[in-house]
């Protein structure tokens, strides 16, 4: 049985990854920021569809509680297969000019740091010549990093963008020692996320002018994440996977 810890997995892609992960019969830490009823759920969820769940609280910009998120995933399961990091942040659509420096601050506290926090930490545990597993780690980037998000994100876009570098980088850095390190990058996708931008409409509103003509939903990413985890994916690292309807 696979083992496997997804940061913000109480609510939309992180959820959707932990419900698949758990079809597949593996074990999953659930972690959240605040919502523990929500991340109950989630385990609960897990547990029915025939994987284990734990919940493990910790805001991923803090780096205690990163540290001690990975210990508690690593003592309970006995190691990690894999990691998915996927806990993020919008905000309300602003242009740059508008943005204060709270919001910049925290928006990279979370996007990046977060990202970095928790990157570093599977890279101490996971490695075969460091006593784990090996396995594969699966950043949550985004196609606004590609894009810029004018006027509404290009913070978010630029934090993003710090992700595929981290991702490319984190691969050459692990390949040899057992660990697969990949990204995806979503599009507009139908999550409690959007809520965060003051339009929870928004992918809805926006989806039918992409190629593919309408929002995605978040089972279609965690499929995505769910091969680059699995064994099928074994040859793909620095590897960063648009799942974005043709945006």
């Amino acid at each position: 049985m696979k083992s496997i810890l997804i940061t913000g997995a109480s609510r939309g892609i992180g959820r959707a990854t932990a419900l698949l992960a758990g079809a597949k019969g593996w074990s999953v830490g659930v972690n959240y920021v605040s919502n523990v009823g929500a991340a109950e759920a989630t385990a609960e969820a897990v547990r029915a569809a025939g994987g284990k769940a734990i919940i493990i609280p910790g805001d991923v910009a803090v780096e205690a509680d990163v540290i001690g998120m990975f210990d508690h995933a690593t003592r309970a399961f006995g190691g990690l297969d894999g990691v998915v990091i996927n806990a993020g942040m919008i905000a309300p659509s602003l242009p740059l000019a508008e943005i204060d420096s709270a919001r910049l601050r925290r928006m990279f506290d979370v996007n990046i740091l977060g990202a970095y926090f928790c990157a570093r930490e599977a890279a101490r545990r996971m490695p075969i010549d460091k006593g784990g597993k090996g396995g594969s780690v699966v950043l949550l980037s985004s196609i606004a990093a590609k894009l810029g998000s004018p006027f509404d994100f290009v913070d978010y876009a630029g934090a993003k963008a710090a992700v595929d570098t981290l991702t490319v980088g984190l691969a050459k850095e692990l390949g040899k020692q057992g660990v697969r390190v990949n990204a995806v990058r979503p599009g507009l996708i139908d999550t409690e996320i959007q809520a965060q931008s003051g339009d929870a409409d928004r992918a809805r509103r926006l989806g039918p002018a992409t190629p593919i003509g309408r929002a995605g939903q978040p089972e279609e990413i965690a499929e995505a994440i769910m091969f680059l985890l699995s064994d099928a994916a074994s040859y793909i690292t620095g590897a960063i996977l648009d799942v974005s309807g043709g945006r």
